[in-house]
C-alpha cells in the first residue's frame, strides 16, 4: 500500500505539472523579411549620401565664403544662403528616407 501511494504521489508530481502546462504558443511570426531589409538599407543609403553631398558641398563654399569675405566683408550675408543652400540635399534625402521606411510592412 505505502509503494503504491509513493507511486501515486510521484506520478502526480510528475505528470500533472506537464498535463496542466498550456499549450506551446504559437510561434512568432518570421521576421520583416529581405525586402524589408533592404528597404531599410535603401533609406539608410538616402541619408548617408545626402549628408556626404551636403558636407562636401559645404566644405568647399565654405573655403569660398572664407576668401571672398577676407576681400570684400560686405557680401557676408549673401555668402550665408549660399552655405544654407547644400543643406536642402539631407532634408530631400531625410524625405526619401521617411517614404521609404513608410513602405516597410
Amino acid at each position: 500500500m505505502r509503494v503504491l501511494l509513493v507511486g501515486v504521489v510521484m506520478a502526480l508530481l510528475f505528470v500533472a505539472p506537464a498535463a496542466a502546462a498550456p499549450e506551446e504558443a504559437p510561434a512568432a511570426p518570421a521576421g520583416l523579411g529581405l525586402g524589408a531589409g533592404l528597404l531599410g538599407l535603401a533609406a539608410a543609403v538616402a541619408v548617408g549620401l545626402g549628408a556626404l553631398g551636403t558636407a562636401w558641398a559645404q566644405a568647399r563654399i565654405g573655403s569660398a565664403a572664407a576668401g571672398a569675405m577676407a576681400e570684400r566683408p560686405e557680401i557676408g550675408g549673401r555668402l550665408l544662403i549660399f552655405l544654407a543652400l547644400p543643406e536642402t540635399m539631407i532634408i530631400l534625402g531625410f524625405l526619401v528616407a521617411f517614404f521609404v521606411i513608410g513602405r516597410i510592412r
